[in-house]
């Protein structure tokens, strides 16, 4: 099998599961960014938003939040939570299954995942935000 995560899956690759239903799982990231840092994947192989059905990316999304909130009121006691979805290599994903990182925060932690990223002002708001809301309407 190709795709490490629908190894997984399918149970041929070991993982720390952490929760699992009919559409989704979540397990512990082998290189975690803190302690709990879970990625919650679709069990179905979607490679990337693309291949990514609306209702597989709405359950990672809940299962997500759902982890989220065991992870700030358990022992590990988080303070808040960055959730990501990495969009194809250019957007630093490494995995090509679609996956939603939970990262669990906590005062003083000094991850910092906006560091070194440039503000750059969009010279025209407006014209940016009608392409957006043609593109939403033709899909």
């Amino acid at each position: 099998m190709s795709c490490v995560f629908c190894a997984i899956v399918a149970g041929e690759s070991p993982s720390f599961r952490v929760y699992e239903d009919e559409t989704t799982l979540a397990f512990l990231d082998i290189r975690p960014i803190t302690r709990g840092h879970t990625l919650v994947i679709p069990k179905a192989h979607a490679q990337d938003l693309t291949d990514l059905k609306p209702d597989d990316a709405a359950a990672i999304m809940t299962v997500g939040q759902r982890i989220a909130n065991a992870i700030r009121g358990s022992e590990l006691q988080s303070d808040g939570t960055n959730l990501a979805l990495n969009d194809g290599r250019v957007a630093f994903q490494t995995v090509m299954h679609a996956h939603l990182h939970v990262v669990p925060r906590r005062g003083g932690d000094k991850l910092a995942f906006a560091k070194g990223f440039m503000v750059r002002r969009d010279p025209n708001l407006e014209a940016t935000a009608q392409i957006i809301r043609t593109a939403v309407q033709a899909n």
